[in-house]
């Protein structure tokens, strides 16, 4: 399981979904700073979210010999089930606000694309 390699592709996908979401409401182009600045944030929230949900998944649950992508058939559904669902919740619980539902396409999305990165890895 290549970790960092993940975690830095999501990263990118994360920042490029929330980034386009936002820009849709309103662009301005004194704002690409904060832009670029919000690749720590996004990172860092990128980084626990996967080490926290998905990789226990793989290292506690996965067996020896199964491939990535057996298991990812096996589990994802599940995982991404819930992750709706909560991302959802999220959703009603900020009153639809466009930032904090932003926040949650892009947690969802990046998140179902970390499964696919990681499923299509080799086992060493």
């Amino acid at each position: 399981m290549n970790l960092p390699k993940n975690i830095g592709k999501s990263t990118l996908l994360a920042m490029s979904i929330f980034w386009t979401i936002n820009f849709t409401k309103d662009f301005d182009w004194d704002f690409m700073p904060f832009v670029i600045l919000s690749a720590i944030p996004i990172g860092l929230c990128v980084a626990v979210v996967i080490t926290a949900t998905i990789c226990p998944l793989f290292w506690v649950f996965k067996k020896k010999n199964e491939s990535n992508l057996v298991f990812s058939k096996k589990h994802f559904p599940y995982y991404n089930i819930l992750a709706f669902c909560l991302c959802l919740l999220g959703v009603f619980t900020s009153d639809f606000d466009f930032y904090f539902i932003s926040f949650f396409i892009t947690a969802y999305l990046t998140t179902a694309q970390s499964w696919v990165w990681f499923a299509k890895e080799k086992n060493a």
